[in-house]
């Protein structure tokens, strides 16, 4: 069967093969699908290593022809690959897996031979005799599928030229939402699957081989996913115990490959002293052993575990698309479920138990922390970051996703305070190296600025500062009042204590665990961080914000003040100018009368009414301005005549002396426009028009000069109307 389906690949088309594997996995019995398991799964997802790229889940769109088949065939509701996994999951069949592949936290750990702190890689290690070098875990289907599933994502692949991965309509993309929706749902309880039989589809684990012995053991807070993983259902368990176990299996699974790569001195800071203390004795004792076990080169040093990871734009997408909805699965549990009454959820199931169980900080918190870090200080400064602001921005703002408008939840801010503070300073570090001149990159501190304006969001932060900061000396004095009740002789003033005490343990306890005990804490308001930004860099991005708002930035003058010799530029607006963002408009700024002669003028004619219009101007220019300065229609109808009001507009928009527009506001009769070669081209139409109608020269210079001035007369009338409309 494998055979002939390894033939076939290579031959028929996508669609006549998924075709064909629908009835191989209705008709074959589980252990001949047993084999070919294994290799489906790598033709789907492609191999580990990326050489094989399997069916290209992030390439393949919507616009494909076999977008809809490859779809329904990985549908987790009813899809035949779903099918296939519980069908080999009711017979316990495991499928290894090297450590090689696992991300380099866990692989450092299990090489070190320490046990992981994430309960799914529990009782699932093999040891064959070949040594060290080909440590394997054992999965189930489900966790085998999955872990397939979630390595496509980060497996570097040779995409055809052109094409990459990133697009969030992406089959790969679609299909993390249908699997969150299905097995993390808002609304209802998973269902069961709907191709057990009657054994179940779910089974407990082979116990870990007792020749196998860890050094250490790392404190674990005690979790759902610890009892399940460890106390799977049986063949006869309850049906709810298995949509607990897949949903647990699904989010786990997806966190450890997707967030956790980071060093291992980060992650064994992040554990407890036990740890340390257990990895440093088995340090010891290997090195004073005769004969030591083959290692890879470099074991031990903390180059070994600083794996070379670069998540991608679409890796980024991804995990903030588990973000969002990880905060609506956990803020959909009902308000009479919030309460910590054991009579208000003696009759919840273990999804809503879930819920209760603060799933984003439990799970993600850490290393999401931690990878956002990376991705903060090893992204390039372009527009790209977006991505990761976004990730950011959508976790420190879980009401975002409660499906109805809510605001900003206290307990979050002081349970993720690092999440809000650190990489706040984070970013304003990488903030002021970013080209801020680039409207992208200016827009994306103005998100952040905008989402930490939000009301009361600084005082939350800020409250929280000052719990993490409150002397231990004072809880060891708070805490045996406080944690009197009113019924043992306390007052509700020890209750109010209490609470504050345990505001600070919980604060407090979250900055040591992200940053270690002897973390050095930088406060969000302090005056370090208040001289991050310099005034001239805060002024350059207001104006880059401003100008990247507006269609015609480059229409508007730069920043200027008026002044008696006219308009004198700021420092902002000659960064604004030496940037290319706004410019003046510089005219002509001597006597309009006095340009240059233009092609399209007559030479002789230009200098022949320039003299007819000075000796004009001379004599009757006071007549002419005391007419113009009149308010009524005749002041009007003078100004349109013998002023140019756009030609003192122009001047008013460029660097010019108020003396200079002052002269270009004085009336005065210009014939310049006469001696256009259009003007007199006009001009004789006219005149043969008028031939035409028996009109003779004197006639039509009459009718034109008279429509000349009926023209005057009605913008004279009307042109402030129409201007204001």
């Amino acid at each position: 069967l494998l055979a002939n389906l390894k033939a076939d690949s290579t031959t028929k088309p996508l669609l006549q093969r998924c075709h064909d594997l629908v009835k191989i996995i209705d008709e074959y019995p589980a252990k001949e699908l047993h084999v070919i398991f294994p290799w489906l799964v790598e033709s789907v997802f492609g191999s580990l290593d990326g050489i094989i790229a399997g069916w290209n889940l992030r390439l393949l769109h919507s616009r494909s022809t076999e977008y809809n088949v490859v779809m329904e065939f990985l549908n987790p509701r009813y899809g035949p690959m779903m099918k296939l996994v519980y069908k080999l999951q009711a017979e316990e069949y495991k499928y290894e897996i090297p450590v090689n592949y696992l991300p380099g936290p866990l692989k450092a750990c299990i090489q070190e031979g320490v046990l992981p702190d994430c309960p799914l890689f529990h009782n699932k290690l093999q040891f064959p005799l070949s040594g060290l070098l080909t440590l394997n875990i054992a999965l189930n289907p489900f966790e085998f599928f999955m872990f397939n599933f979630a390595f496509c994502l980060i497996t570097p692949k040779n995409f055809p030229p052109g094409q990459h991965g990133g697009s969030t309509d992406s089959a790969y993309f679609v299909l993390v939402d249908i699997y969150l929706k299905y097995f993390l749902p808002s609304e209802g309880s998973v269902p069961p699957s709907p191709f057990s039989d009657s054994r179940g589809s779910v089974t407990a684990p082979s116990p870990r081989s007792s020749s196998v012995s860890f050094t250490g053991y790392g404190v674990h807070s005690p979790s759902l996913l610890k009892h399940h993983i460890f106390h799977q259902p049986s063949v006869n368990a309850d049906p709810a115990a298995q949509e607990i176990w897949r949903t647990e299996t699904l989010l786990q699974m997806f966190v450890e490959v997707w967030l956790h790569h980071y060093s291992l001195e980060m992650y064994q800071k992040l554990q407890s002293p036990q740890v340390k203390l257990a990895l440093l004795q088995y340090r010891l004792s290997m090195s004073s052993m005769p004969y030591q076990p083959y290692a890879p080169p470099g074991s031990g040093t903390l180059h070994t575990y600083q794996e070379p990871f670069s998540p991608t734009e679409e890796h980024v997408l991804v995990v903030r698309l588990l973000v969002k909805h990880l905060h609506a699965f956990s803020s959909s549990l009902k308000p009479e479920q919030l309460s910590s009454s054991p009579s208000a959820h003696s009759h919840t199931s273990p999804l809503e138990e879930f819920k209760r169980f603060v799933v984003v900080q439990r799970f993600v918190q850490q290393k999401l922390y931690l990878f956002l870090q990376h991705c903060f200080g090893h992204w390039p400064l372009d527009a790209s970051f977006r991505a990761v602001l976004e990730t950011w921005l959508s976790y420190i703002q879980p009401w975002r996703y409660t499906g109805e408008k809510t605001n900003v939840q206290e307990s979050f801010v002081q349970e993720n305070l690092l999440m809000y503070t650190k990489l706040f300073q984070v970013f304003l570090n990488r903030a002021v190296r970013t080209d801020l001149v680039n409207a992208k990159n200016a827009l994306m501190v103005f998100r952040v600025a905008k989402v930490f304006a939000q009301p009361n969001l600084a005082e939350m932060i800020l409250k929280g500062e000052q719990l993490f900061l409150e002397p231990e000396h004072v809880l060891h004095h708070r805490q045996p009042r406080g944690y009197l009740t009113p019924g043992q002789g306390g007052s509700y003033l020890s209750s109010r204590q209490r609470v504050v005490t345990d505001m600070v343990f919980r604060v407090k306890s979250h900055v040591y665990a992200l940053e270690g005990q002897d973390c050095q804490y930088k406060q969000m308001f302090g005056t370090d961080l208040r001289g991050a930004l310099n005034q001239g860099q805060l002024t350059q991005l207001i104006s880059n914000l401003g100008s990247s708002q507006d269609d015609g930035n480059c229409k508007q003058l730069p920043d200027c003040i008026q002044s008696d010799s006219g308009l004198i530029l700021t420092d902002l607006g000659r960064r604004q100018i030496i940037n290319g963002l706004r410019r003046f408009d510089v005219p002509y700024q001597g006597d309009p009368e006095l340009q240059p002669i233009r092609s399209y003028e007559n030479a002789l004619l230009v200098r022949l009414f320039y003299r007819i219009s000075c000796l004009v101007n001379h004599r009757l220019g006071g007549h002419m301005e005391a007419v113009c300065s009149r308010p009524d229609f005749l002041g009007r109808l003078g100004r349109y005549y013998l002023t140019d009001p756009d030609w003192t507009f122009r001047l008013r928009q460029s660097p010019t002396s108020r003396q200079t527009v002052e002269r270009s506001r004085q009336p005065r009769l210009s014939l310049r426009p006469l001696a256009s070669y259009r003007t007199l081209l006009l001009l004789l139409l006219l005149y043969m028009l008028g031939a035409l109608l028996s009109f003779g020269p004197a006639s039509s210079t009459a009718l034109i000069l008279a429509g000349g001035f009926l023209y005057g007369l009605l913008v004279a009338l009307f042109g402030d109307k129409l201007k204001t409309h």
